[in-house]
């Protein structure tokens, strides 16, 4: 009799449990795929990034060409773009996540569900395109980005280790292009208050490269005039009164741009190469973002790198040696270094074949330094990073692109100055690692490569999508100061 009495609780029991399980099973699809959601949008993000993801260790990069334009003078060692269900997202040795791949269709985007939405000033085509000799039809502000042929093309040289600037636009502009395939980190929005960041589309590297100098009967230098015409267009919109231009993005990566701007527009967030000419009540990590150089030497296909037996060369440095102020350094070594017979330490330029030169050697060596110049960085860095050479940091001020969830020392050696500069030191420092943990970071080099690429349409993780994310993850940091300093002020407006 107690038997026959317990099988229909045990039963009902059955029957609530599976009942819940589905409940909440139910609850969080409707969550995942919903249009709506009594979540707010950035707490629901922050549980899909955190919980969605998945991380592909082996996926594999075979050659590709580029659908459009790329950073590349020919083919370029890049991961194939992902696609539908599909997820690019990895985990720093920090366990921070990086590429937001809760996107997880690249064929369209959604401005709901965009890491990072983006207003952009239509400012006239001086300020960017028509820098690049650009002149569209009557009323016509952008290029059509569509239309690969009609995209202007960016100067080579050492122009292009600044570029960031133009390849950001692009890829705003690309994001509302239906045909454009590309990752959805940042998506443009028309409407400024729907915005998450407001970007200024001028070409501050490019202006600086190009058109600083007076040219004919010019009184004031094109650059300059640019720079005056930008401030006094900011300053009198609504969208910088706003929040004092805190929410503001301006590239100004060359270390020389902006010189005459960036004191009046220094709330806003600036894309950067280093902190070297900046004040740091101008410039800091805390609201700044540290953006890679454009690497000038090509990138080796994986398959082609060379292992360390193969890299006859122990250390390699090319280019200028006599530096100012930090850069003096560069003599220093140079008089230790030239003489042993399995470094090459040598004056370079880009001129002629200098940059093919020094691919070539970058990628029979198997360190090259990247020493501090007249600035804490330069392109030398990335240079080593596509070519799969260990990258040895001698820079104590350095400030490196990504740096919190990107380890460098992972496949970087960093260096104190005041080390490197004694006499012994460095050899014996590099004769010391053998092939095992050489190889471990020569792999490593190989799989972080594409996170310093830049081209047209971006891919999930490259240094285009990357800086999206960087810049997303100093939104909340901003707002939280932006609303602790209006605290007495709208309560002044209330009285």
């Amino acid at each position: 009799m107690l038997e026959k009495g317990l099988f229909p609780l045990r039963f009902l029991f059955y029957i609530i449990t599976i009942s819940m399980f589905l409940l909440i099973l139910s609850s969080v699809f409707l969550l995942q795929f919903g249009n709506t959601s009594l979540i707010p949008r950035s707490v629901f993000k922050l549980i899909l990034l955190n919980g969605s993801s998945v991380y592909l260790p082996n996926l594999k990069s075979e050659q590709i060409k580029l659908p459009f334009l790329s950073s590349e003078s020919s083919q370029v060692d890049a991961q194939i773009p992902l696609r539908n269900g599909q997820s690019s997202c990895q985990k720093s040795s920090s366990g921070k996540k990086m590429c937001a791949s809760w996107q997880q269709n690249l064929k369209s985007c959604d401005t709901n569900e965009a890491l990072l939405r983006v207003y952009m000033y239509d400012l006239p085509s001086e300020f960017h395109f028509g820098l690049l000799g650009w002149k569209g039809k009557a009323n016509q502000m952008w290029p059509d980005v569509n239309d690969p042929s009609r995209i202007p093309l960016y100067p080579g040289g050492l122009n292009l280790q600044h570029s960031m600037e133009y390849w950001l636009t692009l890829d705003l502009l690309s994001s509302n292009t239906p045909n454009v395939v590309r990752p959805c980190s940042a998506i443009r929005v028309k409407n400024s208050s729907q915005a998450d960041i407001i970007f200024v589309p001028f070409f501050s590297s490019l202006s600086y490269n190009r058109h600083s100098k007076l040219r004919g009967k010019e009184k004031v230098s094109v650059n300059k005039m640019l720079q005056n015409k930008l401030v006094q267009f900011l300053i009198t919109q609504d969208e910088w009164k706003r929040f004092g231009g805190k929410d503001h993005l301006i590239v100004a990566h060359h270390p020389n741009s902006m010189l005459d701007a960036r004191g009046e527009l220094g709330s806003a967030m600036f894309v950067l190469a280093d902190f070297g000419r900046y004040p740091t009540e101008i410039a800091n990590l805390e609201k700044d973002i540290i953006a890679p150089y454009r690497h000038v030497v090509r990138t080796i296909p994986s398959a082609d790198s060379a292992p360390f037996d193969k890299r006859p060369i122990l250390v390699y440095f090319q280019g200028a040696i006599y530096r100012k102020d930090g850069g003096a350094i560069r003599q220093e070594l140079y008089y230790l270094l030239k003489d042993e017979k399995d470094v090459h330490f040598a004056f370079g330029t880009i001129q002629g074949n200098g940059v093919n030169q020094a691919g070539q050697g970058m990628t029979s060596s198997k360190f090259c330094l990247n020493i501090a110049g007249d600035t804490p960085s330069s392109n030398r860095l990335f240079d080593a990073i596509v070519s799969h050479c260990v990258p040895v940091i001698i820079s104590d001020e350095i400030e490196l692109p990504f740096e919190d969830v990107i380890d460098y020392t992972e496949f970087c050696i960093f260096v104190r100055a005041s080390d490197a500069v004694e006499k012994g030191y460095l050899l014996q420092l590099l004769r010391g690692i053998k092939r095992e943990k050489w190889t471990k970071k020569w792999e490593k080099l190989k799989e972080i490569v594409r996170h310093f690429q830049y081209q047209y349409p971006s891919l999930p993780c490259d240094a285009v999508d990357m800086i999206w994310e960087a810049v997303a993850r100093k939104v909340s940091p901003v707002r939280f100061r932006i609303h602790r300093e209006n605290r007495y002020r709208r309560s002044e407006q209330i009285k």
